[in-house]
């Protein structure tokens, strides 16, 4: 835990480490080298990324070079702060952005919704044509999912430096003036971002749920007859739309009482405060996953007499960015003093009501 606290000491480090391994496959691919990730490959294992299909002897050179400077200037943004701030920061943000969420596809989404049904799938086997995990798990796919990590390493390393030459804890990015407006408010607006996260899902729920029953919703008579002679596929698009429904009134624990207390019906945690991160990492993440694969959908398309089939997922921008923002305001109203630069020693943002605030704390829940 000590070493991830530490994290603006490292970020830089790692993401220039990560930028030359990437840099000197990129390089191997250039000359000719095996295994490029986007190469032209048999449709089944084909990723929806921006880049699938695309010429190695043009698209591995630009990796090496980007992989080359990266390497640079993520050393340089942990050890010097110079006069490129502002081009050093341009570079850092705009490929984290680039990497993280413009590149991928639907890839990151599905494999945080499959993530307890893999090693299932393990010993019964994957649903559908699917020959096994491997399926799944192809390194068109894989490689997304390290261009993903990638660009959360450069989104690290951007936030402390950034933080770090503004004068601010690169910890917490708190300074000595007076925060904004809008941070001291984050209950007010969290609420909105809720409420369009969990209505910005609802077309895929309904949809998926509406195959299962038996109603073609947005999709013709041909793709229905598809989807019931392929074994599992109507019920695994069934139980995606449940893990979503489940994640929306997830969503409602970061500006409810019940996301920072343990409520009564979780018996052997009633009444103890939740931790934090416990929300913040799941629903970061999963903001974070839903923009690529909300792009790869908006990429594809749709006509008119197979709408559900792609226009749903178009909304998972929408969702991403207000479950992002939710997450935010959750993070602004439970942080405390910050342990690097002691600043915030107050406590997080105070309550609407504050008579509630001064009566003895209760385990009693609302």
């Amino acid at each position: 835990m000590k070493f991830i606290r530490q994290w603006p000491q490292w970020s830089g480090y790692a993401a220039a480490g990560w930028s030359l391994l990437y840099g000197l496959a990129g390089l191997y691919w250039s000359v000719g080298g095996a295994g490029f990730p986007f190469a032209p490959i048999d449709e089944d294992y084909r990723s929806g990324s921006l880049l699938e299909g695309a010429d190695a002897r043009m698209v591995a050179p630009i990796m090496a070079v980007t992989g080359a400077v990266g390497a640079v200037i993520g050393v340089l943004m942990t050890r010097v702060q110079c006069r490129f701030r502002v081009y050093m920061l341009g570079f850092a943000w705009a490929l984290a952005v680039t990497l993280a969420l413009i590149i991928p596809d639907y890839s990151l989404i599905a494999l945080v919704a499959l993530a307890p049904f893999i090693l299932v799938f393990a010993f019964t086997g994957v649903p559908g044509d699917q020959g096994g995990v491997g399926d799944i798990l192809y390194w068109h796919r894989m490689n997304l999912v390290i261009l993903f990590v990638g660009g959360v390493l450069w989104a690290t390393a951007a936030l402390a430096y950034q933080r770090r030459t503004a004068g601010n804890c690169a910890h917490c990015g708190r300074n000595d003036r007076p925060s904004p407006q809008w941070m001291s408010s984050p209950q007010r607006w969290g609420r909105w971002a809720v409420w369009v996260a969990v209505a910005s899902c609802l077309p895929y729920e309904i949809t998926r749920v509406a195959w299962f029953l038996g109603y073609p919703l947005g999709i013709p008579d041909s793709f229905e007859r598809m989807m019931q002679d392929t074994p599992g596929m109507l019920e695994m698009g069934l139980g995606l739309a449940i893990a979503s429904a489940l994640g929306g009134v997830l969503t409602h624990g970061l500006v409810h009482r019940w996301g920072e207390v343990y409520p009564r019906w979780i018996w052997f945690k009633a009444g103890q405060r939740v931790p934090p991160a416990l929300a913040i990492v799941p629903a970061s993440i999963v903001a974070a996953v839903l923009i690529p694969a909300g792009l790869m959908n908006l990429q594809l398309g749709f006509d008119a007499d197979s709408w559900a089939v792609n226009a749903p997922g178009v909304l998972w921008v929408v969702w991403g960015a207000a479950l992002g923002a939710a997450t935010l305001a959750y993070h602004l109203r439970r942080r405390g003093p910050c342990r690097h630069c002691h600043r915030g020693a107050a406590g997080p943002c105070l309550p609407r009501d504050p008579q509630r605030a001064a009566r003895p704390p209760s385990n009693r829940l609302a």
